[in-house]
């Protein structure tokens, strides 16, 4: 069922258009969200929706019938809005204020509050967390307080299609969430309708089933938010350059601002001034500044920012209840921030550490890799094994480059790393000793792939290309080396 309907609208102030034949419509039940900056037209629209302002052209419809048919008892049973701002010239109290949402429901000419009523009044202060300050002057109230008072009110009408104007203005994360968590929850269960302006893209993004995007009066795009936020339209919309990532937990984008780098933040360092720290304990590389890393390590997997890499010698009786715990305390007793650390383990002596250093006329490279082989597996016959605490091996490769990769360079280096490691295996013969057939790794490998994000930008580093060649050649030869020194010492 179409809630709204909106044909060719135009209208403004003073003869002026704002909004310029804008054509959308909205489902009964649905969360819609109008985006735009400053000055294309939002609020005006929001108005122009609520029968406050009036159009130059086109048509507004609601449930099928025209909007200028309502009366407006009968509109304000339909139709509830919460603006932007709202002041109250009267003291009333926060109860006062949300009982006024009943006013459509009161008949004859002594127009008293039912027990119906009251109930409604209630459960929307419950709603938005409100009860306690029932009795309480609306002017005594923060900001935010306030917002959610008056959205109570709106609520208290029962409305079919509520219109908000920025809903979470004053609203601190903790209420943002509550507020818009309820809203949408009140479209799947009562079949609600809302439409929202929002400020913030996020926001939109998570709760909205579709958005539109006006652009100076315009309707710039109308469609679900992984349509509308893109990088190209917001800035062509909003004049900023942003970056879209993809939330952890929804399938949804999630647009942030890329402020000006400081000349800091530009200033680029060599790799062959960086010094790998080696003791029997650990091995370690730090950095003056934070590298995007993308790595399977015990602390710190996953894409991240670190400072710095350690990779630590432990013993083949290794095995604590939760190594994970017992290694951030290991990590905070030696002085480092875990924060900015990824940290791998391996039963390999650290002394065998190999690396090598290479530079091109774009970037330049560091990979540095120990290598045990006690646990090797063939990673297609990895079903006949049956885990063995006493062979602990672990092969960890470390890559480290200076440039700016893309996260399209990043899994393509990672790929490109593994096939160099299990050619140095295949090369070395080392036996799966289950199988009897050539390993591919160890059941414990960790990889680490990180970037200075400074100075060219690396878009692939798939094994023909440019980084790739050089990230393969590299990891075969430390692995390659870091085995035969293993096996020399064993």
């Amino acid at each position: 069922m179409t809630m709204l309907k909106i044909e060719q609208l135009t209208g403004g102030y003073g003869g002026k258009p704002i909004i310029k034949d804008v054509n959308f419509s909205v489902k009964k039940g649905e969360f819609f969200g109008i985006l735009g900056p400053n000055g294309s037209g939002k609020t005006t629209l929001l108005k122009m929706l609520s029968g406050v302002h009036p159009i130059t052209s086109g048509s507004i419809s609601m449930k099928g019938k025209q909007l200028h048919a309502y009366t407006a008892k009968e509109l304000a049973r339909v139709l509830a809005v919460l603006p932007q701002t709202m002041e109250q010239s009267y003291t009333y109290s926060v109860k006062e204020v949300v009982s006024l949402g009943r006013y459509a429901y009161q008949r004859g000419f002594f127009k008293t509050l039912s027990a119906e009523d009251e109930r409604k009044i209630t459960d929307a202060m419950q709603q938005v967390n409100i009860s306690k300050f029932a009795n309480k002057s609306i002017h005594a109230l923060s900001g935010g307080e306030r917002q959610r008072t008056y959205l109570a009110q709106a609520l208290a009408q029962e409305p079919e299609l509520l219109l908000l104007d920025e809903p979470t203005n004053h609203l601190d994360l903790s209420h943002q969430k509550n507020l818009l968590d309820t809203l949408r929850k009140w479209t799947e269960e009562k079949g609600l309708t809302i439409l929202a302006v929002f400020h913030d893209l996020d926001l939109a993004s998570l709760y909205c089933d579709r958005l539109l995007m006006l652009h100076d009066g315009h309707v710039h795009s109308l469609a679900t938010p992984a349509e509308v936020l893109r990088e190209e339209a917001i800035e062509h919309v909003y004049k900023t350059k942003t970056k879209r990532l993809i939330h952890p937990e929804r399938s949804r984008p999630l647009m942030t601002i890329l402020p000006k780098k400081l000349k800091s933040e530009r200033e680029s360092i060599s790799l062959r001034d960086i010094r790998i720290e080696q003791t029997d304990e650990l091995i370690t590389l730090s950095f003056p500044f934070p590298l995007k890393t993308l790595s399977s390590a015990v602390i710190g997997s996953g894409f991240a920012w670190k400072q710095t890499f350690v990779n630590r010698h432990v013993d083949k009786d290794y095995h604590p209840d939760d190594p994970m715990v017992e290694y951030i305390h290991f990590l905070k007793t030696h002085g480092f921030v875990i924060d900015d650390t990824v940290a791998m383990m391996t039963a390999a002596i650290l002394a065998n550490y190999s690396y090598r250093y290479v530079k091109t006329e774009k970037f330049e490279l560091l990979a540095v890799v120990t290598a045990g082989i006690g646990n090797a597996v063939d990673v297609s016959k990895a079903k006949q094994h049956v885990w063995d605490e006493d062979e602990i091996g672990t092969i960890n490769s470390w890559v480290v480059i200076n440039g700016h990769l893309t996260d399209e360079a990043f899994i393509q280096a990672m790929m490109t790393a593994t096939e160099a490691k299990s050619k140095a295996l295949f090369n070395e013969k080392v036996v799966d000793p289950v199988t009897n057939t050539i390993a591919t790794g160890t059941s414990t490998d960790s990889i680490l792939i990180s970037a200075t994000q400074r100075g060219e930008t690396l878009q692939y580093a798939g094994t023909i290309t440019a980084l790739g060649k050089e990230i393969g050649e590299a990891v075969y030869e430390c692995t390659l080396e870091a085995l035969r020194k293993g096996r020399e010492t064993s």
